[in-house]
């Protein structure tokens, strides 16, 4: 089984191919973690923004493509919207000290199609933006991805397309809660979508816009 190191240096295992995808109902949606219903089994997966962007309706069919990852103390399944998601997860854990969390904290910030584009036009600038991100991870990351880069790498719309979510309580909080989960610092999170108008926007809709003004900068 392939191995590969985490944030912190430690070995894991890595299972590619023991769970290709996952197809059932989705009962709850809390970002980075989602639950699906599989015949009455709920399944915990972790998942980058860019999937939740794609979710439908709580209660509705999805399918994700997946990837396993097995450590000494827990087994985590990765899932994804489009094929193209999971090929960059999985070209993104090969890098020498970029472990499986921060493989998705940067598929929550940018997706496959944009990671792509600043690979190819040595956007290091682009990369720091990000949150666990530095200069030197930036770089390295330009270097040892150039021939790692996923072959046809296209825009690709998830089996569900885009459907209006539920509002929950309070999307802000929430919002705020997922950043923070993804490698922001509380009062960078904060900021980051205070000045977003809420008028009935999701918690996915308020993520994206902040991830969306944090790359501006």
């Amino acid at each position: 089984m392939p191995l590969a190191l985490s944030e912190n240096g430690t070995t894991i295992k890595t299972g590619q191919f023991m769970i290709g995808f996952i197809r059932g109902k989705l009962f709850s949606k809390t970002p980075p973690q989602l639950v699906l219903d599989v015949q009455g089994v709920g399944y915990e997966v972790e998942a980058p923004m860019t999937t939740f962007y794609d979710l439908p309706a709580l209660g509705k069919e999805v399918l994700l493509y997946t990837h396993l990852v097995i450590r000494d103390d827990a087994h985590i399944l990765f899932a994804f919207s489009t094929e193209a998601d999971r090929k960059m997860f999985r070209a993104l854990i090969k890098v020498n000290g970029v472990g499986p969390k921060l493989a998705l904290t940067i598929l929550s910030g940018q997706s496959a199609e944009e990671f792509h584009r600043c690979i190819h036009d040595n956007d290091v600038s682009a990369l720091v933006r990000l949150p666990g991100i530095g200069k030197k991870t930036a770089e390295r990351l330009v270097i040892e991805m150039r021939d790692r880069l996923p072959d046809n790498v296209e825009s690709s719309d998830s089996e569900q397309g885009v459907v209006t979510t539920q509002i929950i309580a309070n999307p802000k909080q929430e919002a705020i809660s997922a950043l923070c989960a993804l490698g922001y610092k509380p009062q960078d999170a904060s900021k980051m979508v205070q000045n977003i108008a809420q008028q009935d926007k999701s918690c996915e809709d308020i993520i994206k816009l902040a991830l969306q003004g944090a790359a501006g900068r």
